[in-house]
């Protein structure tokens, strides 16, 4: 089951692979870099996880190398027993708890930062594993959502902000904790609800209990709306696919292209987006671009010709869709700025009349420190140019994003619920100085 909910997960991360299982005092373990499909390539390796507890996790590096010593779940020794972490998110206190513990002669055996968590919960001097763990818990900042496993006791926890979203749901007599919704919908299992952000959960055998870590602060990761979740997953308590239609439909009521042929996405995290945006425009949806679902993970560019083949390989556009017609191009998110470029080089091959590019995020100006793969602000193309000069750079007839408010009107939850920092630069909680 474990196996199968990485499969629903693995657009979260697809740099290494891991599960670990538990039985009678023994934990197994088979992970690997690549993908679920070519971790667990044979039956052997499964078969090989005996137990009824398991751990799963896809690894999408934002802290830590990218080595098969980082891929979690991580498997620690404390005092006869072997302790299980997997951890979805990014801390930002790291310094000072290094400091301290390697002070009390702690040795780290990875880089990620998932073991600072275990670190402070092995060296934590309450009495109990539930305290130590709160403990642990307490002295972190950042974003976690994260599985614990102490022999058959399973520990859920998310920090006070639920920057990364968490939800539980049941199947039988079995408890699945996991990133998103659609891994459920997979094994059959229920929905049963979100883990509220600083909330821990302790299930040992049928027994269940709710900690309180820290008072809730909402301050949800917008990102997952625009890009990251699946859209047929439900989090922060809203279906993406519903949130993204929204958001194509604020976009174009706020930058309309007047007089538009088609809209067309750029498969597949941009197409309920763009659907949304032909709802409220004159111009028809239509499937413009083709996208190759058998690239892998990587391809290699052997020389300086072949480079351009990295967007080819994945879209082909419908020459008889676009030619001579006025194009209204809807994505998620513009980066560093480079793919698209390409695309729209390639798009122009096919000879529409016109291109216009419409985005359903603002402008990416600034890092984030918690959990999404941004580039620093200098790769960062909206931190140094202008909406006007990434239109030229582009080279298409028109370049406009979805404003900040309007993006968080597509949302069911108060504005203040939400970081946007990618977009502001406003890290500060009103708080908690990071």
């Amino acid at each position: 089951m474990a196996y199968l909910c990485l499969y629903a997960l693995q657009h979260r991360g697809q740099e290494g692979v891991g599960i670990a299982t538990y039985q009678d005092g023994t934990v197994y373990v088979e992970k690997g870099l690549g993908l679920v499909s070519e971790v667990f390539s044979s039956r052997s390796k499964l078969e090989s996880l005996s137990g009824n507890y398991a751990v799963g996790h896809n690894r999408y590096s934002t802290h830590g190398e990218k080595s098969p010593l980082n891929i979690q779940p991580l498997v620690f020794n404390y005092k006869g027993n072997q302790i299980i972490i997997a951890h979805n998110g990014n801390l930002v206190n790291l310094d000072p708890i290094r400091t301290a513990l390697e002070e009390k002669g702690a040795l780290f055996q990875t880089s990620s930062d998932t073991e600072y968590i275990i670190q402070l919960f092995s060296h934590s001097k309450a009495e109990t594993i539930e305290a130590k763990m709160l403990d642990a818990l307490r002295q972190v900042d950042g974003a976690y959502s994260l599985i614990v496993m102490y022999n058959d006791k399973m520990i859920i926890a998310r920090d006070l902000h639920g920057f990364r979203p968490m939800c539980i749901g049941r199947m039988k007599d079995t408890v699945i904790a996991t990133s998103e919704s659609c891994a459920l919908d997979l094994i059959g299992a229920k929905y049963e609800r979100d883990v509220v952000p600083g909330e821990m959960i302790v299930f040992d055998g049928k027994k269940e209990k709710s900690y309180t870590i820290h008072k809730p602060k909402p301050r949800h990761c917008i990102f997952e709306y625009v890009y990251f979740s699946r859209p047929d997953s439900q989090i922060f308590g809203e279906y993406v696919d519903k949130t993204r239609r929204k958001i194509g439909k604020i976009l174009a009521l706020e930058k309309p292209v007047e007089n538009a042929d088609i809209v067309i996405s750029v498969p597949d995290s941009s197409n309920t987006t763009a659907i949304g945006y032909a709802q409220r425009s004159s111009a028809r949806f239509e499937l413009g671009l083709i996208r190759n679902h058998y690239v892998g993970r990587t391809f290699i560019h052997p020389t300086q010709e072949m480079r351009d083949f990295s967007v080819k390989i994945k879209f082909n556009p419908i020459g008889g869709v676009l030619k001579d017609r006025k194009v209204v191009i809807v994505d998620d998110s513009i980066v560093r700025g480079t793919t698209l470029k390409k695309l729209v080089r390639m798009i122009k091959e096919a000879e529409p009349a016109e291109i216009h590019i419409r985005i359903g995020s603002p402008p990416v100006k600034f890092p984030c420190f918690y959990g999404m793969d941004f580039p620093s602000k200098e790769e960062l193309i909206a931190n140094h140019k202008s909406v006007a000069e990434i239109r030229d750079y582009l080279e298409v007839d028109s370049l406009e994003y979805i404003s900040v408010k309007g993006l968080l009107e597509a949302t069911s939850l108060p504005d203040d619920h939400f970081c946007t920092a990618c977009f502001t630069g406003k890290y500060l909680d009103a708080d908690t100085n990071y």
